[in-house]
């Protein structure tokens, strides 16, 4: 009986010892301190406390389920601090165990990331050397050899780039995108990678690479001149792209075969020599402009050269302002045939420009390869017969055809005479004016007085009394009225 009684009071007592160590362990509350984030080879602590907990104290600290290190405070007021230096492998989740009074209890946790700082930084590029065309797209990578938790800054031409103020960059990681490329986008870039840990930072430069936007080449233009070796003659034809990025290659096609070829690395400009034969047509001529991405061809040109002749003519314009006063006058020189024509001026048979081609008369211009003479002041000095004359301009000692001459005379009274002719033509028109007002009101003023000449009377007698009329009587009355009304009508004229 006894025993039974004893096997009773087992579960009890067995309830009553897990209540009391329950108790005792929802007294402790262990805390863990200590940083989450550290650099590599620098040293952490974790203090692990227990306030109020009975000695002995074991602490134990915990790192991913496994002990790492422990420590036993018989005096349960010094609670440790695990010192460790941080390497690659100290990543991880640490929590602290501690055991007193036969109970245990788990403090909170946290999570150390290891930092590696960033070391050999540089720059690569996407294509690689980093050379484009404009309207392509390039991508720059700040790589790292080593590093961690890494943030990265550009500079283009040493001036950071930020997505509020650099628009036409793309940052993204690691990467700096530029999709359609532009010429201002070419310069030096270089990219900083830099990791902070409790406001320290540590960073690493690259060194600056530069970016090379090339411009597509634009279509060659083609032309030529000719000049005189010894007695033949001879073609320098010259091809001219207005952009492009240098070296491009130029050739010269004369009917489909080529003539030459040369790479230009100073500017976009090629010249070849051509023999020619004034009067003959040489072929057709075309620029060739190649680069690693572009073959272009110019307008056909006919390597033909006419010869100065023909008819010349002087035609003289006379030019006025708005006012209506002479301006100044334009002399042009039409020749009938000639590729090359050098055009020479005279007045009263004299040669209007020096050897320095210069004009002799002061208030004269040349424009349109000297055949147009602009003349900006009219005068005495500047009056007489001009005419002008014109020769092949790769032969200086070729034969001259000349125009006729044609009179330029500006004096006083004729300045005068223009400037009279706007005001006699103002009065004419006032005096126009003047005598057409009366004739104006004459005329509606005979319309009134036709409407008041008719009798008021004419429409309102009765039928029955023009029926009691004989018809002598009738014609009479109808006489007499026409005749009273002319008269009326006489009167009021």
């Amino acid at each position: 009986m006894k025993n039974r009684q004893t096997l009773d009071l087992l579960p009890i007592l067995a309830l009553a010892s897990l209540l009391i160590k329950i108790s005792a362990s929802s007294s402790l509350h262990p805390e863990l301190s200590g940083p989450d984030m550290a650099y590599v080879g620098t040293r952490v602590v974790y203090r692990c406390k227990a306030p109020n907990s009975s000695p002995p104290v074991i602490y134990e600290l915990m790192k991913d389920g496994d002990l790492f290190n422990a420590h036993t405070d018989h005096e349960g007021d010094q609670p440790p601090s695990f010192s460790q230096k941080v390497i690659a492998s100290s990543d991880g989740s640490y929590h602290c165990k501690v055991t007193a009074g036969g109970s245990t209890a788990v403090s909170n946790s946290i999570k150390l990331s290891v930092v590696i700082p960033a070391s050999n930084t540089r720059v690569t590029s996407e294509p690689f050397p980093p050379v484009a065309y404009e309207g392509s797209r390039v991508i720059l990578a700040c790589d790292v050899k080593t590093g961690s938790h890494l943030s990265y800054t550009w500079f283009f031409n040493r001036k950071e780039v930020t997505p509020s103020t650099s628009t036409s960059f793309h940052l993204t990681g690691n990467k700096l995108v530029m999709e359609k490329v532009t010429p201002e986008q070419a310069g030096d870039y270089s990219c900083m990678a830099w990791s902070s840990v409790q406001n320290i930072r540590r960073f690493s430069s690259s060194a600056e690479v530069q970016v090379i936007i090339k411009i597509y080449v634009s279509q060659p233009k083609i032309s030529f001149t000719v000049f005189k070796e010894g007695a033949s003659y001879r073609g320098n034809v010259t091809c001219l792209s207005s952009r492009g990025s240098l070296p491009v290659n130029f050739s010269l096609l004369v009917d489909g075969k080529e003539e030459g070829s040369v790479t230009v690395t100073e500017s976009l400009t090629a010249w070849f020599s051509v023999a020619v034969v004034p009067g003959q047509d040489m072929g057709e001529a075309r620029c060739r402009v190649k680069t690693e991405v572009q073959e272009l061809m110019s307008e056909p040109v006919t390597l033909e050269v006419v010869p100065v002749g023909g008819d010349v003519k002087v035609e003289v314009e006379y030019l006025y302002t708005s006012h209506s006063k002479l301006a100044a006058a334009r002399l042009s020189c039409h020749i009938s045939r000639g590729t090359f024509p050098h055009i020479s001026w005279l007045l009263n048979d004299s040669v209007l420009l020096d050897s320095h081609l210069q004009p002799v008369l002061p208030c004269s211009a040349l424009i349109y390869n000297r055949q147009t003479l602009i003349l900006t002041e009219l005068g005495p000095e500047e009056s007489g017969y001009y005419h002008c004359r014109a020769r092949d301009s790769y032969d200086e000692s070729g034969p001259w055809v000349e125009s006729a001459p044609e009179l330029v005379q500006v004096t006083e009274a004729l300045m005068s005479t223009l400037e009279v002719i706007p005001i006699v033509f103002c009065c004419f028109l006032l005096l126009m004016l003047a005598l057409s007002i009366p004739c104006v009101y004459k005329m509606f003023d005979c319309k009134k007085a036709h409407l008041h000449s008719v009798p008021p009377d004419a429409d309102g007698v009765p039928l029955s009394e023009l029926m009691s009329f004989s018809g002598e009587e009738l014609a009479e009355t109808s006489r007499t009225g026409r005749h009273v009304q002319n008269q009326v009508a006489e009167i009021t004229m």
